[in-house]
């Protein structure tokens, strides 16, 4: 009796955090109000784009991880490495690490949305609106990489668990199991193995997404002649997902060359022994430059415009939702 009272008395408090938290987030924020709620509300608004985002597109993902570790295998392209998956193990080895790719990219997305917006706004404060025009697109770029070199830390061990949960199936039974095996195994060094790929890959990639993405969204603004604010909340999301596009595909050819690396190192004996630095090194001229920089870039951008446009469709439909005025960098003598 009492057990069942004490359990529905937790139960009664966890609703009451989970509506407060709501609550709280769904607060109207004053227009260009940009404080820690605003900040909360792109960092949430970051992980639900890159979570779902990430995880929608598992299928395309396992099977480019799969040509890049093993591209002597799976050399039919990327319609022809999902009909090899589907044909040899079934439908479901598609949706290998998706819980790993949904909980590790949502972590990013907060950190990575959520610290742009941050580390943004507050240079902008700190060099007044003039300065921060005429120098957009170094605010873009170091907004970018310090943001997503926080979030790196964080998502590493998920994909880490992820490549190899995709690069031998048999390793794991989903995300926690993962976890365990990864540790008792290699410690907590082998979560963070892909460290410096993961950085060296996501890194340029981001500040590519976001300098890009800014400026595309104010070429297309500058050939309608309107501004943000002239435009309905649903021509916005029009303008993020079209220069989303063009933003994905030059972040895909960029990060390219990494990120094979990086689905390669967290092969099991990948690179041979010694340091992180001179695996890579091994890896890098046994696969060759060329290699790196072409094989499997095709489904990659394929995989990353589709992906990137979707993440700021995303971003800022939830900020709509969540009643926060997106920043945006304002002309002071316009």
């Amino acid at each position: 009796f009492f057990l069942h009272h004490y359990h529905h008395f937790l139960f009664r408090i966890n609703q009451t955090e989970a509506t407060m938290i709501g609550s709280v987030l769904l607060a109207p924020s004053t227009k260009a109000n940009y404080d820690l709620m605003y900040y909360l509300k792109g960092a949430a608004a970051g992980g639900i784009c890159c979570s779902i985002t990430h995880a929608a597109l598992t299928p395309v993902d396992v099977v480019k991880t799969r040509i890049q570790i093993d591209s002597v295998k799976y050399n039919r392209g990327l319609i022809g490495g999902f009909k090899q998956v589907v044909a040899e193990e079934g439908a479901m080895a598609l949706t290998t690490g998706l819980g790993a790719t949904a909980a590790g990219y949502f972590v990013q997305g907060w950190f990575k949305f959520g610290g742009v917006e941050f580390f943004k706004i507050n240079a902008v404060q700190a060099m007044g609106e003039e300065k921060a025009w005429a120098n957009k697109t170094p605010i873009y770029l170091g907004s970018a990489a310090a943001a997503e070199t926080i979030a790196d830390v964080f998502l590493c061990p998920l994909e880490a668990v992820r490549i190899r949960s995709v690069a031998d199936p048999e390793f794991c039974d989903g995300l926690a199991d993962g976890f365990t095996k990864m540790l008792k195994a290699e410690g907590v060094g082998g979560f963070y193995a892909g460290l410096g790929p993961i950085l060296a890959k996501q890194v340029p990639y981001t500040m590519a997404k976001f300098a890009v993405q800014g400026s595309a969204a104010e070429a297309i603004y500058n050939s309608m002649g309107k501004s943000p604010s002239d435009l309905s909340s649903g021509q916005n999301i029009g303008v993020s997902l079209a220069s989303g596009v063009v933003a994905g595909v030059a972040a895909a050819i960029i990060s390219h060359p990494a990120d094979t690396l990086l689905s390669k190192i967290n092969k099991v004996g990948a690179g041979g022994d010694g340091p992180l630095f001179q695996r890579l090194g091994n890896i890098a001229k046994e696969v060759g430059f060329v290699n790196l920089c072409t094989v499997g870039l095709i489904p990659r951008c394929v995989m990353i415009g589709t992906l990137t446009a979707g993440q700021f469709g995303i971003f800022d439909t939830v900020m709509n939702s969540l009643g926060a005025s997106k920043f945006h960098f304002h002309n002071p003598n316009a």
